[in-house]
């Protein structure tokens, strides 16, 4: 009966935000509660399924996961490590055969910048580790290093953005690990980071440049069976690691030169297309001014407060250029504890966002009516949602409370929430179908809710963390030369 040791690790770090990440933030599971995940539409679930569908017997440790956010605090990375390290070596003792990972890739603590490499390397470490396989799955937005490529034999990354096949990848990594023990044959990991990091709106896949190099990678799988899985990374934008940015890694049993020629093709076409990277933003007052006819709502995009990208949620720029234009049947998402707080209390006058970030302009005072208040708990109507990859089907956004100011409506939340399933509104009693105006607090990953039933979507320019502009950004530790920062 083949033995793997499982552990999860997932967070995407944002390094230019002013809070930080610690550990009552995080989701934690430990042993059993992991195996639990099964069907939750996580890629955890997706390698669950694939370790059952091979017959193994799962070893389970720990998984930690939290929402995108600041840097990590240094207790945290610890904390977890201490919940994998007896789990571990119990398994190594007890002749475990494997280790699977769940991964993010983007993670950042106060001591380290390299998390998941760090983790590997100590996996490592332990006797009875060193030479077994280690495979895993990571998200599309890592930044994959060499300890990650070194440490590794075999890790799988999203092919979609929006992540639709975060649990399919899971079960990918499983069925790359299963031809690993069935043929024998240990795969080998290569990498290359060319120089080009590219902001989260300009990495769906659905368009260029990702487009393009995704088929590209297909092809090139096609080409050379001993390539087993060509991972094509778009990275993150808003970690400063020397790392950060687009990255391409393949497995496989190829010799080295077919698999760096494989890189460098995907790196050369990278650059071709560098420019298709910063897609056009509008701003949201001009928009506004000259909506299409009434087929559908209209999407305002703000990715300068894309939640999951690491942003506080609360910016007021959307919610600004919508009273200006006195827009009806509208609705925005703001994630502000002391707005629901001073809801839940009674209030009708309510300071609401502006709170999370500097470059805001800061609370807007309304006189509101309030609508409902909740628990904020739902079930993602979508389980191959893009919040599914980490969180699973069962999302809570704490106390809640709906108010309503003139024709705006406003989802007042305690935890933030990404707006990647509709299930988020309608659990609140708003149907967004029905609305003229959706502020959307992303830059890609809400297109698989929310394009079926928009009539127009306008990527807007507002005030925030995750600019798109990063050149704005004020990088230390990011490698240099690289676009757009400086001319390749």
């Amino acid at each position: 009966m083949t033995k793997v040791l499982l552990a999860g690790l997932f967070h995407e770090t944002h390094c230019f935000t002013d809070d930080r990440t610690a550990l009552a933030d995080f989701r934690i599971d430990r042993g059993e509660a992991l195996l639990a995940r099964r069907g939750d539409g996580s890629q955890i679930d997706g390698f669950i399924e694939a370790a059952d569908e091979a017959g193994w017997t799962i070893v389970p440790s720990a998984a930690y996961t939290a929402m995108p956010s600041g840097i990590v605090t240094a207790d945290v990375f610890e904390a977890f490590w201490r919940d994998v390290e007896p789990v571990a070596r119990r398994a190594a003792s007890d002749g475990v055969d494997t280790v699977f990972l769940s991964l993010h890739g983007a993670m950042v603590t106060e001591a380290l910048e390299d998390v998941e490499g760090e983790l590997m390397a100590r996996l490592r470490g332990i006797p009875g580790l060193a030479e077994l396989p280690l495979f895993g799955v990571f998200d599309l937005h890592a930044n994959f290093t060499e300890a990650m490529s070194r440490h590794a034999d075999g890790l799988v990354c999203y092919r979609e953005n929006p992540h639709i096949d975060a649990r399919a990848s899971g079960v990918r990594g499983g069925a790359l690990l299963r031809r690993c023990l069935i043929e024998g044959r240990r795969p080998r990991m290569r990498r290359l980071n060319p120089p080009i990091v590219w902001p989260p709106t300009g990495t769906g896949t659905a368009d260029s440049p990702m487009r393009d190099l995704e088929a590209l990678a297909r092809r090139i799988e096609r080409e050379n069976p001993e390539l087993w899985a060509v991972n094509v990374v778009a990275g993150f934008a808003f970690a400063d690691v020397p790392d950060a940015g687009v990255s391409f890694s393949t497995v496989g049993t190829a010799a080295d030169g077919v698999a760096e020629a494989a890189l460098e093709r995907l790196a050369a076409e990278a650059v071709r297309l560098r420019d298709k990277g910063y897609p056009k933003e509008y701003d949201p007052a001009v928009v506004l001014r000259s909506l299409p006819p009434a087929d559908g709502p209209v999407i305002l995009v703000e990715p300068s407060d894309n939640v999951a990208g690491g942003a506080p949620g609360d910016g007021t720029g959307v919610l600004r250029a919508l009273l200006e234009a006195d827009v009806q049947d509208a609705c925005v998402v703001i994630n502000d504890p002391a707005a629901v707080a001073a809801a839940f209390a009674g209030g009708r006058r309510l300071s609401i966002g502006g709170k999370g970030s500097r470059l805001d302009a800061g609370p807007v005072e309304l006189d509101v009516e309030l609508v409902s208040t909740s628990d904020g708990r739902f079930d993602l109507e979508d389980v191959q949602s893009h919040l599914a990859a980490s969180q699973g089907r069962h999302i809570e956004m704490g106390p809640c409370a709906v108010v309503r100011h003139r024709g705006i409506t406003i989802l007042l939340t305690t935890h933030k929430t990404p707006p990647f399933d509709l299930g988020q509104l309608r659990s609140q009693g708003i149907e967004p179908t029905r609305l003229r105006v959706i502020g959307a607090k992303a830059a890609v990953a809400h297109r698989r809710a929310y394009d079926p039933i928009t009539a127009a979507s306008y990527t807007v320019r507002t005030p925030g963390p995750c600019t798109s502009d990063i050149r704005a950004l004020p990088y230390r530790r990011l490698r240099r030369p690289i676009y757009p920062l400086d001319q390749l």
